[in-house]
């Protein structure tokens, strides 16, 4: 559908697809019905905290967590954010990339996280996500993903 479009060879030659998620954005009903199925399914299995990856989990994740009533939390590209930890290096479609960082604070021994972001490409980044996750004690409920 043009709600969710994908485009060949962006950002550069050699990525086959680019998914642009902007089609569902700009349609509010679309958006809401994306977000309603989320809190719908996270509502039944209990999450103590939403985590976003930097960036477009940003624009995901808040609406979520505040229907749940959860924290929100920002997963960023390393030096990005004070007072953070960082996991090891990963590889997505792009390259190589530096840790994801998130502030120490944020995820306690325990805490049953859901992590979102809009796509999963090669998994690189949701795996980096979900190692940041258990060094912290946290529990990685599931990754969640539009695309």
């Amino acid at each position: 559908s043009s709600d969710l479009e994908y485009l060949p060879y962006f950002p550069f030659k050699g990525i086959p697809r680019f998914y642009d998620i902007g089609g569902f954005l700009y349609e509010p009903k679309v958006f809401q019905k994306i977000v309603d199925v989320f809190v719908d399914r996270y509502r039944e299995i209990g999450v103590d905290v939403i985590a976003g990856l930097d960036a477009r989990g940003f624009v995901l994740g808040p609406p979520i967590a505040l229907a749940l009533n959860k924290p929100f939390i920002m997963m960023r590209k390393k030096g990005k954010m004070p007072n953070s930890v960082s996991s090891d290096d990963y590889t997505t479609e792009y390259g190589n990339r530096q840790g994801l960082t998130v502030q120490k604070d944020k995820i306690q021994k325990n805490h049953r996280v859901l992590i979102i972001d809009d796509l999963v490409a090669t998994g690189g980044t949701l795996g980096s996500a979900v190692s940041l996750v258990k060094m912290l004690g946290g529990v990685v409920v599931e990754c969640a993903c539009v695309v």
